[in-house]
């Protein structure tokens, strides 16, 4: 007597697809800011079409990791205060990190 019930598929799929993102997220050394901060995120939370575009909106001359860590912090919070829907440059980050883990994620 062998029943079958709708549904339980779901979570299971589901499952697996949280397991391979956060294998994927995990083997990622570094998240490039393109994969953060997509034209759909530019678009949603800035006055920019792109990351490249916030930066030169800000007179930031960025062409390394290194120029972009040499940006003072204030700089950079007063820039994202100016031209974002955020108050500093933490919170920007860290909305834009929370959307990629959850789509990474299926969540």
């Amino acid at each position: 007597m062998g029943s079958e019930i709708d549904g339980f598929d779901k979570p299971e799929k589901q499952l697996g697809k949280m397991q391979q993102g956060a294998k994927e997220l995990e083997n990622t050394e570094t998240t490039i800011f393109d994969k953060l901060f997509t034209s759909s995120f530019m678009q949603n939370y800035t006055n920019f079409l792109s990351f490249d575009d916030f930066l030169k909106g800000g007179n930031f001359i960025v062409n390394s990791q290194e120029d972009f860590e040499a940006i003072p912090e204030d700089d950079m919070d007063i820039h994202v205060s100016n031209t974002t829907k955020f108050s500093c440059w933490e919170d920007m980050l860290n909305k834009a990190t929370e959307i990629y883990v959850s789509k990474k994620l299926s969540l």
